[in-house]
């Protein structure tokens, strides 16, 4: 009896989950109620709240979901890569991977990276499901110092304060990376994310017929900064 109540509890969580996805495609992540949900699941509202305590506890349920799957396509794309020690071409397949799958997920893409939910701040539950995509980076990063292919000038022309800032971040994650290599790392990885919110926000509009185009660029541009004389197209 046991297993028959949490099969059916589970499929109500799954259906006010997948509610929530549909209000906030269609309003927008600020929008969502728990009131309207009950309204379509036909129940009172209060019956919701057995379900999810409240609006936030709901919200932080889809984030979480959503950089799950934002990190499995990361991974995904990173796997696919068969020559593990073409470290470009596996940069270049996880960046690609990421913006696939923002635009076959838009409304899941600005739920992370769009504008802030007011009233609403991210529990620390959310930091390891946020951490997944950027872990695979840092993955490939790691393998590049293992294989001695650290560009000498991989921090050329950066910001002093942000080798400084990288340092310490190397030190409080014990990241087995050099502070140079994950200085130009998480530049490239700003510059990626930066074309792909320009594209998915509608940014380029009348500039850019081809949203694309410019992704690739960024791509190519730090396929060359990080991977010296490997920089081809991504198509």
């Amino acid at each position: 009896m046991a297993g028959i109540r949490e099969r059916a509890r589970a499929e109500v969580v799954a259906e006010i989950v997948r509610l929530a996805r549909v209000q906030v495609a269609e309003s927008g992540a600020a929008a969502l109620s728990l009131r309207a949900i009950a309204r379509d699941l036909g129940m009172v509202s209060s019956a919701v709240y057995r379900y999810f305590a409240s609006r936030d506890e709901l919200l932080t349920r889809l984030i979480i979901d959503s950089y799950d799957r934002l990190g499995v396509a990361a991974q995904a794309a990173d796997d696919a890569v068969r020559r593990r020690g073409d470290f470009a071409a596996r940069w270049r397949a996880i960046a690609a991977g990421i913006r696939q799958w923002a635009v076959d997920n838009p409304a899941e893409y600005a739920l992370l990276f769009g504008t802030p939910v007011p009233g609403y701040a991210a529990p620390l539950d959310t930091i390891g499901p946020a951490s997944r995509y950027t872990g695979v980076l840092l993955a490939l990063l790691a393998d590049v110092q293992a294989g001695g292919r650290v560009p000498s000038d991989a921090a050329a022309n950066l910001p002093q304060q942000l080798l400084v800032d990288v340092a310490a971040l190397c030190g409080r994650l014990d990241l087995a990376i050099d502070d140079d290599l994950l200085a130009a790392g998480m530049v490239a990885w700003a510059n990626v994310m930066g074309a792909i919110s320009l594209e998915l926000f509608g940014h380029l509009h009348n500039v850019i017929d081809t949203p694309c185009s410019l992704f690739e660029a960024v791509v190519v541009e730090h396929t060359g900064r990080l991977f010296p004389g490997t920089a081809a197209p991504i198509s």
